[in-house]
């Protein structure tokens, strides 16, 4: 089987990512913080640029400021209220998935994303059980750069194929 086939520990192939970050295009963030030092502010300012609708979600800073231009919700219910929510990406800890999961059900999301190092079977369970696919301990932000050539921008090789010659620096 091909390296596109192949499903990684956590059940999802390749082919799966690509066709979840190419159908949907509304990703509410849990755990989307305004300083943009941190890991899901990266990635967050990488989705907007590149297209999606991004609905921040943090009950620390929800009706305090604004995230990519964004109201901050304090919950998936509270976002949904406005939003139709297709992809909820979770930037917080393994412990919260499970509730996450369970609102993520609530809403009528179509995806429970887990980050980089978000682990929770439980909520790989929740999720499943309503018919909402999973991706596990991936970032979005890594994988749409890994499809689209993103990485290039800082500087990584992306092991995208191109019949386009590279330009030399001098």
């Amino acid at each position: 089987m091909s390296a596109v086939g192949e499903r990684n520990a956590f059940g999802m192939t390749t082919a799966d990512r690509l066709r979840i970050l190419t159908t949907y295009r509304t990703i509410a963030m849990v755990g989307l913080s305004s300083n943009y030092f941190n890991a899901s502010s990266f990635a967050g300012i990488y989705l907007d640029a590149n297209g999606y609708d991004i609905i921040p979600v943090n009950p620390a800073q929800a009706g305090k400021v604004e995230i990519l231009g964004r109201r901050v919700y304090k919950d998936l219910l509270e976002a949904a209220e406005e939003h139709v929510v297709q992809i909820v990406d979770v930037f917080r800890p393994s412990t919260e998935a499970p509730e996450i999961a369970r609102q993520a059900v609530e809403i009528g999301a179509k995806v429970l994303w887990l980050q980089l190092g978000v682990i929770s079977e439980e909520a790989a369970e929740i999720a499943r059980a309503a018919g909402l696919e999973v991706v596990m301990d991936r970032c979005c932000k890594i994988e749409h750069a890994r499809f689209f050539g993103g990485l290039r921008t800082i500087g990584l090789n992306t092991g995208v194929l191109t019949s386009r010659l590279g330009t030399k620096l001098s």
